[in-house]
């Protein structure tokens, strides 16, 4: 009898396997990296760090958290407002689900995972799955080229030794302004989708689309640099430029943390960038401190949003519809 001969997609499957494997220990070695050295950081200035914890006031939390809040609903509007560029208009409560939820996925190590949330959920109110994965990776590229921008803005204040180290972010300014660029943007758009044998998207994007999003994007990152100004305000910050510093720090942390995208939601590489950008601005202690609760209210403003939309689904409602399935 003649021997059975092997698929080319059964010869492929073994690299594949090895691949994803040494992928997934790779997030985890990264990540248990970072993270052994916050631990460190914390074990290390454990006799400081117990003391400034006490320093935080009920008041400074809540600005803290509330502002927060306010920089993840700024997200979702930067998003709704792609969404609607791309013609397609879901209902309020309908978006926040698709967004809130699927945000979700970014806990998980890669930057896929919200894309294919999003993506799933869409399709519960009649988004196809290319313009949900569309609009996320398009709010993913306008948040990481405004972070980009307001870290640049911020440099000149966060000291001389900052701007000596982290110079070269100014190479990226202008490649984030052109890939934000409507022909620019819409023809790589285009490209992806032949690539991934899509079909094309509904409409382009349009400038006025572009520029809603870029500012709702721009807003989100004040409100975060607010949010980390009421911990090292109470912290014992002090001076007029503390808050730029503030919002300088968490927008160039945030792009470092989204650029090791093999880290869930930046854990570990995040804080430690803010602790090398606050520096020169607060002590040690103080911006080890700030770096940790901060990583804890944003969590929190995470799970807040999607709690809130799912509860007031369901007291507008008693009948399981398919997108509460989806959402499930």
């Amino acid at each position: 009898m003649p021997e059975p001969v092997a698929s080319p997609d059964a010869e492929a499957a073994p690299p594949r396997s090895r691949n994803r494997s040494l992928r997934r220990v790779a997030e985890v070695v990264v990540t248990v990296a970072f993270l052994g050295f916050v631990c460190w950081a914390v074990a290390h200035r454990w006799s400081e760090v117990r003391d400034v914890i006490g320093e935080l006031s009920v008041p400074a939390l809540a600005l803290s958290a509330l502002a927060a809040i306010g920089a993840v609903w700024c997200g979702f509007l930067s998003w709704r407002a792609l969404l609607v560029d791309f013609g397609r208009t879901v209902p309020a409560t309908g978006a926040m689900r698709i967004f809130f939820v699927g945000q979700l996925g970014k806990y998980l190590p890669g930057k896929v995972w919200p894309i294919l949330t999003q993506a799933r959920l869409g399709r519960a109110y009649g988004v196809p799955g290319r313009t949900s994965a569309a609009a996320v990776l398009v709010t993913m590229l306008i948040a990481l080229g405004t972070g980009v921008l307001v870290t640049v803005c911020a440099l000149p204040v966060l000291g001389d030794r900052t701007f000596d180290t982290y110079w070269w972010v100014l190479l990226v300014l202008p490649i984030a302004a052109v890939s934000l660029w409507p022909p620019v943007l819409n023809a790589i758009l285009a490209r992806l989708m032949r690539v991934a044998r899509r079909e094309p998207l509904p409409r382009p994007l349009s400038l006025r689309g572009i520029a809603w999003a870029v500012l709702w994007s721009v807003v989100s990152w004040l409100l975060f640099g607010v949010h980390l100004w009421a911990l090292l305000a109470d912290l014992g910050g002090a001076g007029v430029d503390l808050l730029p510093r503030a919002i300088g720090a968490f927008a160039g942390a945030w792009v470092i943390g989204f650029v090791l995208a093999i880290t869930p939601a930046g854990v570990g590489p995040r804080e430690v960038a803010l602790l090398v950008l606050l520096g020169s601005t607060v002590t040690p202690s103080a911006a080890l401190v700030a770096a940790l609760v901060s990583r804890l209210l944003m969590t929190v403003a995470d799970l807040i949003w999607p709690a809130v939309t799912l509860i007031g689904h369901r007291r507008r409602s008693t009948v399981p519809s398919v997108a509460d399935t989806a959402v499930r």
